[in-house]
Parts: structure tokens; C-alpha cells; sequence
């Protein structure tokens, strides 16, 4: 049986950092970031507020499994020695729905490679561990239809399930809006349909990451 992530860790709120390396300055942002655009949206505004550093590089991702989308820059340093150490950083915490930009400010002393991405990857990482973290579960959206009768029956089933019930119309039949967790959706249709003896009409709709 195939295991469904129905769950996945993201930030709560922004979140700031400082480090110095060598008289250099980093300064991380960890921002939440849904979409490619707010992800964008965040990296452009740190590059204006800090329109005068050396360097403003940045990791992020967002959605997950298949879904999943990432892009990192290291803005004019060394291949390798920012963007992807940054994306580590969020990617070793498990996180989601995350941007992280490390500006930096140049001291007068080179770090070399190894030294560069210990710095970024350092400074992602304290940024990362000073937010607050949040765990959000995945639900998806099903509309049911029963008969009227029915409704003890099904009232029962959704009682004893993981789900949020987001609206009711009744008309000829009712029909039902749950927000239902999404690793038990074929169960609880089953469960349903059991106990209304296959007289309920059950619709998957979209998926729900919040």
C-alpha cells in the first residue's frame, strides 16, 4: 500500500541573521513563500533594501513531492559556493514554502570556495533555526451527495474522520463540502459508502496545502 505524505514543515513568520566571517558581513532573510512569485517578490525587495552589498544570494522552494519547485543563484560568486549551500541548509530541516537570501557585504579578505560556502551555508542555516517553525497538514476537498434520510449515518462517518466541513446545501439531495486529511480520502469514501450501503455520491475536488 502506497504511504501518502499527508503533512510537510514550513516557516511561521520572517526571520533574520547576522554573521561576520573575516570582516564580512552576512545577513540571512528567511521568508514563507507559497509560489514562485512570492518567492521572487521577497528576493527582488532584499536586493533593493540592499541594492549597495556585494552579493544577494538566494535559495528557495516551494509545493512538494512531484510538485515541488527550487531555484538557487550565487549572484556573482564562485559556482557552488552560495546558492546551493543555501538551498541545502533548507532542504536538511525538511522545509517547504521557503525562500532564504544571504546578503553579503565584502570585508576586504577572500574566504576561498570552502570558506564562501561554509559562510552562506552557516548563516542559512542560523537564519533557519532562529524561525518558528510550523507543521501544516494536506487536505483534500470532496463534495458528497445523499439523500436526505441518510444524514445520521453520514453526520457519523464525518464525525469520526480528520476532516473540516466547509459547507451544506440542501436541495432534492444534500450535499456535503469536506476538507478531508489527505492520506485518508479512498478510506473514508469507503467508510461512506459502507455505511450509507453505496447511496452517497462522492466527488474528489482540489487539493488543499494549508
Amino acid at each position: 500500500m502506497e504511504i501518502i505524505k499527508d503533512y510537510y514543515f514550513t516557516i511561521r513568520k520572517d526571520s533574520i541573521c547576522e554573521i561576520k566571517v573575516k570582516g564580512s558581513r552576512f545577513i540571512g532573510h528567511a521568508f514563507s513563500a507559497v509560489t514562485r512569485d512570492q518567492a521572487e517578490e521577497k528576493i527582488e525587495f532584499i536586493r533593493k533594501k540592499h541594492h549597495n552589498a556585494t552579493h544577494n544570494c538566494f535559495a528557495y522552494r516551494t509545493g512538494e513531492g512531484d510538485s515541488s519547485i527550487f531555484r538557487y543563484s550565487d549572484d556573482g560568486e564562485p559556482s557552488g559556493t552560495a546558492g546551493r549551500p543555501i538551498l541545502e541548509a533548507i532542504d536538511s530541516r525538511d522545509l517547504t514554502d521557503v525562500v532564504v537570501i544571504v546578503t553579503r557585504y565584502f570585508g576586504g579578505t577572500k574566504l576561498g570556495t570552502g570558506g564562501l560556502a561554509r559562510a552562506y551555508g552557516g548563516c542559512a542555516s542560523d537564519v533557519l533555526k532562529s524561525a518558528e517553525l510550523q507543521k501544516k497538514v494536506i487536505f483534500q476537498r470532496i463534495a458528497i451527495k445523499f439523500p436526505y434520510e441518510l444524514t445520521g449515518q453520514v453526520m457519523n462517518t464525518v464525525s469520526r474522520t480528520e476532516c473540516r466541513v466547509s459547507g451544506t446545501k440542501y436541495e432534492s439531495q444534500t450535499e456535503m463540502i469536506l476538507d478531508v486529511r489527505i492520506s485518508i480520502v479512498d478510506q473514508f469514501i469507503k467508510k461512506i459508502n459502507d455505511a450509507c450501503s453505496g447511496r452517497v455520491v462522492c466527488r474528489k475536488g482540489e487539493v488543499l496545502r494549508n
